[in-house]
């Protein structure tokens, strides 16, 4: 395993690809109760995801914002896995373009439109993990 400040050039490769991530967020008396998302990383290196504003996640990050995304490999690929930690900010902006394009990652939009728009119509905000440690592993 090895540990950086930021995400690699290797890093972002794997990222790039449609896998789903398990993000973990912090702020509650419970043990974090990792989910599932979509997610890209940004040209500034950043993660970006979008969220439901009244979803317990969001709620804990209005509490303390740091969070950290588990992204590993499928199964039937060599062992490989990202994690990243640090804090997130939250976004009114660029929701419904971010959904758009990250529906576009993991979706056929033409067999999926109706989904997209109901996504679309929902109260989401545009969440930002900001990395702090970004651990790896591949064997």
């Amino acid at each position: 395993m090895s540990r950086t400040d930021g995400l690699t050039t290797e890093d972002v490769e794997f990222l790039a690809r449609p896998l789903l991530g398990m993000l973990a967020v912090a702020g509650a008396a419970d043990p974090p109760q990792p989910r599932p998302v979509w997610f890209e990383v940004g040209p500034d290196r950043t993660i970006q995801l979008f969220s439901l504003r009244s979803s317990p996640r969001m709620r804990r990050l209005d509490r303390d914002p740091r969070a950290s995304l588990l992204v590993p490999a499928p199964v039937g690929e060599r062992e490989r896995w990202v994690a990243v930690t640090g804090r997130t900010t939250v976004h009114e902006d660029g929701v419904d373009e971010l959904v758009t394009r990250l529906a576009g990652r993991y979706w056929d939009l033409d067999e999926r439109a109706d989904d997209l728009a109901e996504i679309r119509a929902a109260d989401n905000v545009r969440v930002v993990l900001h990395p702090e440690s970004v651990s790896r592993t591949s064997f």
